[in-house]
């Protein structure tokens, strides 16, 4: 009996069912992409000044208050340095220059009579809190007698060493070379300094760069020139720029590329140095390519297809990388492509597709 139960025909084994796959795809068609970037940067001010005071005392104040953080306007006064000592030398010494001016003006009449009514009008225009005129042009003439004559009475050399300490005195005030900010302060009003002392640091706050770190690779889509749209998310707004210079150089920790993006005057107002913002290049147009999401792409370059509804493996082409899609070509136009990412799919699996 043991025998014949073992020898039982087993039951009959039921047929696996086939679970037909749905799929997003859709047909393979070309047309014009723009091959924008998108990546962060930092806001660097192009004009970074050190204010060196270029005479010796003590600081006073200007138009604008010595802090940092302070703002002010090209142009503006900036500090002054104790020069009352300075100006009254100077006084002094166009009052001993005008002496000899007087004392010389009647051996010119009527040794030179043709010049006389130059250095005349020269000695009446002479004033001692402003700046000293140009000297009569026949002073540097080819009368070779007149210049022996003023060379013999010191005119000349007295003329030029005042103007050396105008130029001197002037140096005593400091103006604003570009509308900006005081980064550092190092001095304030009432401090006594010497000349070479570094006072503050300042930067221009309308000529603003946003140095962008880009994958090298895809640093080759931007050109110098092209435009960008630079934006801010904490504080949703957008500002135009356009690309000034690459970097050509490769930095070895991260492997990326410097772009520098001025941004536009008319903005840069609003933007400040030191903060990080997004930064999209539009790049160049590539013809006669497609862009889907990189998910559906695996082994580099390979993506499903469906042809007579069944999956197939074909390689594409790759033109760019995006941080969420992928630009290619080399299918042929009106491929099914799968535009989803597949687990555990294989060639040949059924399936269907929706759109």
């Amino acid at each position: 009996m043991q025998v014949l139960v073992g020898m039982k025909p087993e039951p009959p084994r039921k047929a696996e069912e086939v679970v037909k796959r749905f799929v997003k795809a859709k047909p393979v068609a070309y047309h014009t992409v723009t091959a924008s970037v998108k990546a962060p940067g930092r806001v660097l001010a192009t004009k970074e000044v050190m204010l060196v005071a270029e005479a010796s005392g003590r600081i006073e104040p200007g138009e604008v208050v010595l802090k940092k953080g302070a703002r002010f306007s090209k142009g503006q006064k900036l500090l002054n340095i104790y020069k009352d000592e300075a100006e009254m030398a100077l006084r002094s010494r166009k009052s001993q220059f005008l002496n000899s001016l007087a004392n010389m003006l009647p051996d010119i009449k009527i040794d030179y009579p043709d010049f006389y009514g130059q250095f005349q009008q020269f000695f009446s225009s002479v004033r001692l809190d402003r700046d000293l005129p140009n000297l009569p042009t026949v002073t540097i003439g080819n009368n070779e007698q007149l210049k022996v004559f003023l060379a013999s009475r010191n005119i000349l050399s007295d003329y030029y060493s005042i103007k050396k300490d105008e130029m001197a005195l002037k140096r005593y005030t400091l103006y604003a070379p570009f509308d900006g900010t005081f980064t550092q302060v190092n001095f304030e009003a009432g401090a006594f300094v010497n000349m070479g002392t570094q006072l503050a640091k300042m930067i221009s706050t309308s000529n603003l760069e946003v140095e962008v770190p880009v994958e090298n690779r895809q640093s080759e889509w931007i050109k110098v020139g092209s435009p960008a749209i630079i934006h801010s998310a904490s504080r949703n707004k957008n500002w135009q720029g356009h690309v000034v210079r690459k970097a050509d150089f490769v930095a070895p920790s991260t492997q990326s590329r410097s772009i520098f993006v001025k941004v536009d005057p008319d903005n840069a107002r609003d933007v400040l140095s030191g903060e990080y913002l997004d930064v999209e290049f539009k790049g160049q147009e590539i013809p006669d390519a497609m862009e889907i999401q990189r998910s559906a792409v695996f082994n580099s370059n390979i993506v499903f297809t469906v042809v007579d509804g069944r999956l197939k493996k074909e390689p594409i082409n790759l033109i760019k990388y995006n941080e969420e899609t992928i630009v290619f070509n080399g299918l042929e136009p009106g491929t099914e492509l799968v535009v989803e990412p597949l687990i555990n799919a294989k060639e040949k699996t059924e399936v269907e597709i929706i759109r």
